[in-house]
């Protein structure tokens, strides 16, 4: 499975009162991923926005697998489902070793700088072919 990989580092103060990971950091990381992966193929989101582009999250799927705590060492898995006209889907886990700890699915619109859905440049697919899941997953 062709991934983008970002290593993470869980935080005292990212912990519920349980001493585990609180949900919303979760969300928070898997945006790190998706954005590491921008970075990593040239298109941050500086460079996103300079071209006139932006994604917009419209959904997001999460599950959480297994507790997360203080200390612990984590990958932040992205790949992306589809980029379509006007969208993509990108699906995510979150490892610790190769253990799954929660995984998740965004569905992202593709506007303009003033927030109307656009068709998706074309380099945007070909930077993110590299880590585009076969059709077959």
């Amino acid at each position: 499975m062709p991934a983008h990989l970002h290593p993470v580092k869980v935080r005292f103060y990212e912990l519920d009162p349980y001493g585990h990971l609180n949900h919303s950091v979760y969300v928070q990381l898997f945006e790190t991923g998706r954005i590491e992966l921008l970075d990593a193929v040239g298109l941050g989101l500086s460079d996103l926005d300079e071209r006139g582009y932006r994604f917009v999250v419209t959904n997001i799927e999460t599950a959480f697998v297994k507790s997360v705590e203080a200390g612990d060492s984590l990958t932040v898995e992205t790949e992306v489902v589809e980029t379509r006209r006007a969208s993509s889907i990108w699906r995510q886990r979150i490892l610790r070793g190769d253990d799954v700890m929660a995984t998740q699915q965004v569905r992202a619109a593709i506007t303009n700088s003033n927030g109307r859905p656009t068709r998706a440049p074309v380099e945007l697919a070909d930077a993110l072919a590299p880590f585009t899941a076969d059709s077959d997953t």
